[in-house]
C-alpha cells in the first residue's frame, strides 16, 4: 500500500469531501444534508464499506469532517468495540468504530445511505 504524508492526505481528503456539496449548491441543486463527525484516531477512507476495499485517504484524529450517511458493511472489531456501521462521505466510507459518538458516529438513524 502506498503511503501518503498525513498532511497531504488530510488536505486531499477534506477537499474531495467538500467539493461535491459545493458543486451541487453552485448549480442550484438542493444541498445534501451533511453531519459533522470526528474520528478519535486516524482512520482510513475506503472506496466501499469493507476493510479490503481500495484505500482513498486518511482522516486525522480530532479533526472535523462532513459525512452524509451511514450504511451496513463489513464488521470491524477494534479497541473493544464491534460494529458493522460505516460512515459515508462524498467519495468513500470509514468504519464507525473509529468515530466519537454512538454506533452511528452521532448521525441520525434516518441518515441511512
Amino acid at each position: 500500500m502506498r503511503r501518503i504524508p498525513a498532511a497531504v492526505a488530510t488536505c486531499a481528503a477534506t477537499l474531495a469531501f467538500l467539493a461535491p456539496a459545493g458543486i451541487a449548491a453552485a448549480q442550484g441543486a438542493p444541498a445534501e444534508q451533511s453531519y459533522t463527525v470526528v474520528p478519535y484516531e486516524n482512520v482510513n477512507v475506503r472506496q466501499l464499506p469493507t476493510k479490503d476495499s481500495a484505500y482513498l485517504a486518511t482522516l486525522t484524529a480530532g479533526q472535523s469532517y462532513q459525512a452524509y450517511c451511514w450504511t451496513h458493511g463489513q464488521t470491524v472489531t477494534d479497541h473493544g468495540y464491534t460494529n458493522d456501521i460505516w460512515i459515508g462521505f462524498a467519495d468513500g466510507y470509514s468504519s464507525a468504530v473509529y468515530f466519537k459518538g454512538d454506533q452511528y458516529a452521532n448521525l441520525p438513524a434516518s441518515a441511512e445511505c
